[in-house]
């Protein structure tokens, strides 16, 4: 596992699953969100520098992308991972995540977001998650299925979450023993 896109609605916990992938497995972790929106919630001013900067991160040999932004540089990304993540939980999910994010952020800043960008409420965002199934989901499905030949992790729930995580710490210890047999036997 060294490069792994993390997908899905906003809400779902792509940037918190990003982080502690990061964390396991000490890849680095690119926030499409950070990269993207400036402060104030502006876009980017300059689509195409965006996309080019997407492809120049998917184009290093590891990485964890979280995030979207299919348009411009999906095609690369999903042929270049060798995971994708990807967030399926129900809307009302996302949507009470959403919110409690807002509790929890108000007036702030996220760690994921460029400066400036701080959490409040924006109806067109909450509409957005509710139509993400309809929109969205279809056209992050087409991409998995045209440009993606590794492994498709499906979260569909806590428990499924944790599933994964879980296998990426034992992925790790497995990992660690070979080096450590490896080093013992002076192949190292």
């Amino acid at each position: 596992m060294q490069r792994v896109i993390v997908i899905g609605c906003s809400g779902s916990g792509k940037s918190t699953l990003a982080r502690i992938i990061g964390e396991k497995t000490g890849l680095p972790v690119y926030h499409l969100d950070m990269l993207y929106w400036q402060s104030g919630w502006r876009p980017h001013p300059d689509e195409g520098a965006f996309q080019s900067t997407v492809r120049q991160i998917a184009a290093k040999e590891s990485w964890i992308i979280d995030g979207g932004f299919t348009t411009g540089s999906g095609e690369m990304r999903f042929s270049r991972a060798d995971t994708v993540v990807l967030f399926d939980l129900p809307r009302w999910k996302c949507l009470w995540r959403v919110f409690k994010r807002l509790l929890t952020y108000k007036g702030e800043t996220r760690p994921d977001l460029a400066p400036g960008c701080a959490e409040r409420f924006d109806l067109e965002f909450y509409r957005y998650i509710w139509k993400y199934r309809k929109n969205q989901f279809p056209r992050i499905l087409r991409y998995v299925s045209a440009h993606f030949k590794g492994r498709l992790v499906r979260i569909e729930s806590e428990t499924a979450r944790a599933e994964f995580v879980r296998s990426i710490e034992e992925l790790k210890g497995r990992n660690l023993g070979k080096i450590e047999r490896r080093r013992m036997a002076g192949l190292t």
